[in-house]
């Protein structure tokens, strides 16, 4: 602590003291002397004068001297003050160190350099109470050491480390006793007693002991060997179930039992009476039962036994039955009407069959471990050692050669040469066959000879042959030119068959024009109830018969385009209740017209296709069902979901289609029973079929006769990240009545479509302004000042002008754009594209009323 004097600092303050001291009384005396010398001197004045001057000057320095010995005085009684706090601090933090050392489970004792002991603890002291040995300060270690060495206390010990030391009591206590080195070169020794960690570690080695000796039992029990353990004196250690059972030891066990005894009535009492000096014993035994048991006896070193019974009955089996089908593989061969033998690497017999051996007259297995050279003449034995050298080194070989037997008969015989591979790739022998083909050659012979004079045969054949294939040669060409011309006629066929779809789709906005114009002035004049009955049922007809007319037209126009390659799929994501839902409000009314009733069912789906041709398919899915279902009949449509696609339904209550039909509805110009007046061609399921193989879906057809039809389609599931926003609104939203005061420009290169339309927006109640050319709509508007709520605007106008660029003209004089639609007969991809990106909205024609109506309901919403 910062306040606390030590005593040496103590000692230094008191000899400055007492040298202040010494110093002052000197002074003194001096100062006394001089006094006393002026005042009783008989110099001269000079002199007195001088003596006073320097009295005074030591006068000065006593008093100077007087003052330090002053301020060293209040310096050391300070000194003393804060050397008595300090000391007072000492007694306090030694006080402190020894409660701290006593308040330790562990024994203390503090040796200074010297070795002797400075402090310890109650606990120290009594480790030690059972010997003579006080213990005391300033005790020497060395002694005290000496006193624990005489006092027999000590059973054990071991230096775990260079610190620490291990010492086993005799009163059963473990003591571990560790030494640490101070700064100032004395000694700090801990006493720790650790018997309780020594008896649980001890409990956890027993407890793995016991812990291994049942693993090692539960492994012995699991042998399929029996196994016994017997000691150098004969007692049986232990064994597991498997011995038990082998042996047949059915009396009384126990370990420690002498095995002589556990044996004398099992199966085998003589294995209890085995030398157990002979090591590596093993003997069979063959039991009355028919087991065959495999005895083996193991002697360790330190003189015990392991006895280990094996049951070899399956493999004495094994061998009976190996030895059986030996004999029968030699009955076999030995009956085979060809010569086997196999041949070892070192040219001796191992295996002769019975012709082998009667062909060389030799005795019944005479030759087996006999040499090739000893069994055979020399010049047959030099004639067969390159093929059988060449078979050793791993060839197979066969060949043919004369033979003389021992009867003297020369015949042709074939030799096969086969070698026999170990796992390791070595060749150990090789098999040998031969075959007498004596037979054979003369055979040989004798159609060599037949061959000769077929040849000639051949040759007479092969010449009227080749006058017959030079007649074939020509006719052939002559096939092949007539094949040329009916694929010439056939291409020119084709050609034309594809010119004319391809007029067709491109006249189809010509077609299409005056339709359109017709269908509108029918739809004005059916809004206006000036007419009579006889009137409106007079253009109700009129409409029917157009709708018949535009159902034609617009059937071949979209056969032809489909036939052209002029449709492609324009695929996109799209909610499918979008599209079902303009088309339930769509056919709804026509199928109540017809007496029907259309339900819907709606989907949260989101699908990826091109909706204007999934839209058509659905169109004539539920054209079909409101033409073929009688009147009181119902319609659905609806989605039913699978694992990775969408399949849209329309379900109807109609006649249905006989099950021989089915393939047949999708073919061109096939028609069945309508239910009602129908002038159609039998085109509709014709352009399902080529749709759907543009998209790749699937459409599946099911019926039953007297109770209706189920026509499908499979959508793939789109994903909403993938989803556009699309600007079309020719499938979105239901009708709105919104048209009233409207105003609408019209602008179309055709005056009649012109008057068509002004006739029917007006009867909706809009303020209608039409024009041919941009600059009759800018003249009848003042320049394009007038307000404007919506453009309608034909693709196709006069000069090359296109509907999109006049678009883009007027909304550049426009304070602000307005929504346009944009009416064409180009079902072009491209198109659909751009008016999406631009936000217009595209209509096909012919333009139908109602879908007209809705869509600028949408728009001015």
């Amino acid at each position: 602590m910062d306040n606390v004097i030590s005593p040496q600092h103590k000692v230094v303050d008191r000899d400055a003291l007492r040298a202040l001291q010494e110093e002052n009384a000197r002074l003194k005396r001096i100062n006394a002397a001089l006094i006393e010398r002026v005042e009783s001197g008989r110099s001269y004045q000079s002199e007195a004068y001088a003596s006073f001057k320097h009295s005074v000057v030591l006068a000065e320095q006593v008093r100077e001297r007087t003052d330090a010995l002053s301020d060293a005085l209040r310096e050391l009684k300070t000194s003393n003050a804060l050397l008595t706090r300090a000391s007072h601090q000492a007694q306090v933090a030694h006080q402190h160190l020894v409660d701290a050392i006593e308040s330790i489970s562990d024994g203390f004792v503090l040796f200074d350099q010297d070795r002797k002991v400075v402090l310890y603890n109650r606990h120290f002291e009594r480790f030690w109470q059972q010997s003579t040995l006080q213990i005391c300060k300033q005790m020497s270690m060395q002694t005290l050491s000496q006193a624990v060495e005489n006092s027999g206390l000590i059973v054990e010990k071991m230096r775990t480390s260079t610190e620490q030391m291990v010492y086993r009591l005799s009163n059963g206590r473990w003591l571990q006793v560790t030494e640490r080195p101070t700064l100032d070169g004395g000694l700090v020794v801990v006493h720790t007693d650790i018997t309780d960690l020594k008896l649980r570690e001890t409990r956890r080695r027993e407890r793995e002991l016991a812990q291994k000796t049942r693993l090692l039992q539960q492994t012995i029990d699991n042998l399929s060997q029996g196994v016994a353990l017997v000691n150098a004196r004969g007692v049986l250690e232990l064994c597991n179930y498997r011995f038990l059972q082998l042996a047949n030891i059915t009396g009384g066990y126990r370990s420690g039992m002498p095995f002589a005894e556990v044996m004398q009535d099992s199966l085998l009492p003589e294995l209890g009476l085995a030398d157990r000096q002979q090591r590596g014993v093993t003997q069979e035994y063959q039991l009355d039962d028919g087991h065959v048991l495999d005895v083996r006896l193991h002697v360790l070193a330190d003189g015990s036994s392991v006895h280990t019974l094996s049951d070899m009955t399956e493999r004495y089996r094994h061998a009976e039955a190996l030895r059986a089908s030996e004999h029968w593989i030699r009955t076999i061969t030995d009956h085979v009407p060809a010569m086997i033998a196999y041949v070892r690497h070192d040219f001796t017999y191992s295996f002769v069959n019975k012709v082998y051996e009667q062909w060389y007259n030799w005795p019944h297995n005479s030759a087996l471990g006999c040499s090739l050279r000893e069994a055979h003449r020399d010049d047959h034995f030099q004639r067969l050692q390159p093929y059988i050298s060449r078979a050793l080194q791993g060839e197979t070989l066969t060949f043919e050669v004369a033979e003389t037997c021992v009867r003297g008969k020369t015949c042709h015989m074939q030799r096969s040469y086969v070698p026999n591979r170990l796992a390791d790739g070595s060749v150990d022998g090789i098999f040998v066959m031969v075959k007498d083909i004596t037979e054979r050659h003369r055979n040989a012979e004798a159609l060599h000879q037949a061959y000769q004079h077929l040849e000639e045969r051949v040759r007479e054949r092969t010449l009227e042959l080749t006058e017959l294939n030079a007649q074939l040669v020509s006719e052939v060409e002559e096939r092949r030119l007539a094949e040329t011309r009916l694929r010439e006629a056939k291409h020119q066929a084709d050609e034309a068959n594809l010119s004319k779809t391809k007029f067709l789709a491109a006249v189809s906005h010509d077609l299409l024009q005056p339709l359109n114009a017709a269908r509108l002035f029918t739809s004005a004049l059916v809004e206006q109830e000036q007419c009579g009955a006889s009137g409106q049922l007079m253009l109700k007809n009129i409409s029917n018969s157009l709708d018949d007319v535009e159902s034609l037209l617009g059937t071949l126009v979209d056969i032809s385009k489909l036939d052209a390659g002029v449709i492609t799929a324009d695929i996109s994501v799209f909610s499918v209740t979008d599209l079902l839902e303009n088309l339930a409000v769509e056919y709804r009314e026509m199928a109540r017209e017809a007496g029907l009733q259309l339900d819907f069912v709606a989907s949260s789906a989101l699908v990826k296709t091109d909706i204007h041709l999934l839209a058509r398919v659905l169109r004539n899915f539920l054209s079909n069902a409101i033409r073929y279902t009688g009147q009181g009949g119902r319609i659905l449509l609806g989605c039913r979901r699978s694992k990775s696609s969408l399949w849209i339904e329309v379900w109807d209550t109609g006649a249905g289609i006989p099950e021989g039909k089915l393939g047949e509805i999708f073919q061109e110009f096939k028609r069945g029973d309508s239910q009602r007046q129908d002038r159609g061609l039998g085109l509709g399921l014709a352009i399902v079929d080529k749709i759907t193989r543009i998209l790749q879906h699937r459409v599946k057809v099911r019926s039953q006769p007297g109770l209706g039809s189920v026509f499908s389609i499979e959508v793939p599931f789109g994903y909403r990240h993938e989803q556009e926003t699309r600007i079309e609104t020719e499938y979105q939203g239901h009708l709105l009545e919104r048209l009233q005061g409207a105003r609408i420009w019209v602008l179309d290169n055709d005056a009649a479509i012109c008057l068509a339309m002004h006739n029917l927006l007006k009867g909706w109640g809009c303020k209608v302004v039409t024009a041919l050319s941009e600059a009759h709509l800018a003249e009848q508007t003042a320049g394009l000042s007038q307000p404007v709520d919506a453009l309608i605007v034909d693709y196709h106008l006069d000069d090359e002008v296109d509907g999109v660029s006049a678009i883009a003209r007027i909304h550049a004089q426009l304070s602000e754009p307005v929504p346009a639609l944009m009416i064409t007969a180009n079902y072009s991809n491209e198109l659909k594209q751009e008016m999406r990106q631009l936000g217009h909205t595209l209509m096909h024609k012919p333009v139908k009323p109602m879908r007209l109506k809705t869509t600028l309901s949408h728009l001015l919403g």
